[in-house]
């Protein structure tokens, strides 16, 4: 069965637009890419990951962060590593 490859600058994850998953300010957490609506670095979600944690061990650690948040931007990040690829 042949992969879709997917669009990453579409303007929706997973249902979830692209706005919703993350954003960057100066003003908070001096500009780290946060996940939106929270002070949570993304870089977080991926520290948990390589360190064995689950996804929902991530989330009970970090209620400010949906499960939606959370696939859609790992999804988005798997989509951007494929076009870099391709």
């Amino acid at each position: 069965m042949k992969q879709e490859r997917r669009n990453p600058t579409a303007s929706a994850v997973g249902g979830v637009k692209k706005e919703q998953i993350v954003s960057r300010n100066p003003k908070v957490m001096n500009g780290a890419l946060v996940f939106t609506g929270t002070r949570v670095p993304v870089e977080i979600l991926i520290q948990h990951l390589t360190a064995g944690d689950s996804l929902k061990k991530f989330l009970a650690d970090f209620p400010t962060v949906s499960q939606e948040q959370a696939v859609a931007y790992l999804e988005m990040t798997l989509e951007v590593a494929d076009a870099r690829v391709a």
